[in-house]
């Protein structure tokens, strides 16, 4: 029998190997370094000399306040939202030789990836936030800042949990080129998919290897669900694989995601024998990450301001930005209500979350009194919707037993009803370590029945998490944990092994990030806008990376180089066209991790 399997094997792998041999020359799903890594590029060789100073108005009543920015004359750039997005697009501007300002609304850096602290000092944070080796963007960022150091990469593969067996299991991916690493650790795994299962959805993936990323763009009508059902892949390869690959991607369940979302990340992690490599930072994401940009920024002359949310585009007579007004907020050093302000620049940028952005769009650029274009344009995003997401913290008394060992220093797919991904911060995060103890930090998905928008829809099968008590969605959570392991939690564990709860944390996102349901992918805008002086950011703008941290950090990128080929009166380049990271130029912790 064990013959029968390894000889089934071999025929498996040159069955795909053939299939990818047949790409040659075509526009094939698996494809070279050169061709979808995006860059480390757009980085202008600038000096710091001789800048002169750009100014940036803020007015307060009938008082005006000025704050002065160095750069080399390019002039300001007002940009709302201190998220990934608006801080990348502040840092490429400001390496540009322009002098950005950042207001955001809240008093902690971060959007998305924003932290807090409780009262005993521990952190917690708005969502599990995983680096891939597949983030050529956000890799460079991190080299740009001199902080590569602060990734902590974790043994390749995927692990995923078995409910009610108290363990996991795992596909271990070889340091050999992909897709074939990826191939091998999936054929190595024969206790989630059967070797009919595994030869079933390798036929499935025909037309993405051989029509590539155009197939996968055309699949944007059907979920991914569907998609598998009309590719003839197996019930069992949704279940052991795509639930928590879509829960993962988007926080919602095959049946309601996109296939063309699904498959480009299938495409990115498989592309390099890399891509799918994880790493968790070493921290809390606003002090270990989004301080360093802020330090980056206002060291070339831009400044960050927090507590100053923008309250309305204001405009001139020909439909371009006069400013922002931004709402008055009580001073945090003393008390005092702030009046609003009108703040102006020479140029503009919205880098809010979508659903935000929707609220702040000026009726005049949606009724077309400033041209078809604009109409067209600003409500062209009416049915982008955002999907609801809570993050629940756990601190226990003690190591949850394997989970808390060292062999599963990594991510970890739940594969439940409620939970999508989780980790024992104790030990993936330098920073969260304890010897003694476990905290969990889990993604819990689906959130809401209802995900909002201007056509909000509800969904039967899904409770609105939400709209719960914190006590509410602990239980549940802890339920889920006890048919995860039944050995650690719950009445049947034993005394010596079960773990108690000390304390916990949730944070409830009810508007996070764009759902990418079948159809989204034509309402997603360019950044660049039809009004001349203003352009758009955020992970739901249009960029090959879609909703995640390296479509957020891309889309800032982005917004860099359309302000800058407005300046210069060129065409914008394709980003991936600038510059591309070859194998060799990693950063040097994906390559060797220890």
């Amino acid at each position: 029998m064990a013959s029968l399997r390894h000889m089934s094997n071999i025929l498996m792998v040159m069955a795909w190997f053939m299939a990818l041999c047949m790409m040659e020359g075509a526009n094939g799903f698996f494809v070279s370094t050169t061709r979808f890594r995006e860059c480390a590029g757009l980085k202008a060789r600038l000096g710091r000399r001789g800048r002169p100073h750009s100014m940036i108005m803020m007015r307060n009543g009938d008082t005006e306040q000025r704050a002065s920015g160095t750069g080399q004359g390019r002039g300001s750039v007002v940009i709302a939202g201190a998220g990934l997005a608006g801080l990348s697009a502040a840092k490429h501007l400001a390496e540009k030789g322009y002098s950005p300002l950042v207001l955001e609304s809240r008093n902690v850096l971060g959007g998305k990836v924003a932290a807090w602290k409780d009262s005993d000092g521990d952190w917690y944070e708005t969502g599990l936030h995983i680096f891939f080796g597949a983030y050529p963007n956000m890799l460079q960022l991190f080299e740009d800042l001199g902080i590569e150091e602060r990734l902590q990469w974790k043994r390749h593969g995927m692990t995923f949990a078995m409910p009610g067996k108290g363990r996991f299991s795992r596909f271990e991916f070889p340091d050999i080129p992909g897709p074939f690493n990826g191939l091998v650790g999936i054929l190595r795994n024969n206790e989630m998919l059967s070797l009919s299962d595994k030869i079933q959805f390798g036929i499935a993936l025909i037309p993405c290897i051989l029509q590539g990323q155009s197939y996968v763009e055309e699949q944007d009508s059907k979920t991914i669900s569907q998609w598998l059902k009309e590719r003839g892949a197996p019930p069992s390869v949704e279940r052991e694989i795509f639930i928590a690959m879509a829960k993962a991607l988007a926080f919602v369940d095959p049946d309601k995601v996109s296939a063309t979302v699904v498959l480009t990340a299938l495409n990115r992690f498989l592309q390099e024998g890399d891509g799918s490599k994880t790493a968790f930072l070493d921290g809390a994401p606003p002090e270990r990450l989004c301080k360093p940009m802020v330090d980056f920024i206002e060291a070339r002359g831009g400044k960050v301001l927090l507590n100053a949310p923008l309250e309305k585009i204001v405009l001139n007579d020909d439909g371009t930005v006069k400013g922002y007004k931004v709402r008055g907020v009580k001073d945090p050093a003393t008390g005092e209500m702030q009046e609003s302000r009108l703040v102006t620049g020479d140029r503009y940028v919205s880098c809010v979350p979508v659903h935000i952005f929707k609220k702040l769009i000026p009726e005049a650029w949606r009724d077309g009194t400033h041209g078809g274009d604009a109409q067209k344009f600003f409500t062209m995003m009416d049915p982008l919707e955002a999907v609801p997401v809570i993050n629940v913290h756990l601190w226990f008394d003690r190591k949850l037993g394997e989970l808390g060992s060292e062999a599963n220093n990594q991510l970890i797919f739940s594969r439940s009803k409620l939970l999508s991904v989780y980790a024992d911060m104790s030990i993936t995060c330098k920073e969260y370590e304890d010897a003694e103890r476990s905290m969990l930090e889990l993604v819990f998905a689906p959130a809401g029945a209802k995900f909002g928008g201007q056509s909000t829809q509800e969904f039967g099968e899904y409770e609105d998490w939400i709209g719960r008590s914190d006590e509410d969605i602990v239980g549940a959570t802890m339920k889920e944990l006890e048919n995860l392991f039944p050995q650690y939690v719950g009445t049947a564990a034993k005394d010596s092994d079960r773990a108690s709860l000390r304390k916990y944390k949730v944070v409830k996102t009810p508007a996070s990030v764009y759902w990418s349901k079948p159809g989204m992918q034509t309402h997603r805008p360019t950044q660049s806008t039809p009004i001349d002086n203003f352009f758009l950011g955020g992970d739901y703008t249009l960029q090959r990376y879609l909703a995640s941290m390296e479509g957020a950090v891309l889309s800032g990128k982005c917004v860099a180089e359309a302000v800058e080929a407005k300046c210069e009166r060129r065409s914008e380049r394709d980003v991936s066209s600038v510059l591309t990271i070859e194998k060799g130029q990693w950063p040097h912790r994906v390559r060797k991790l220890s």
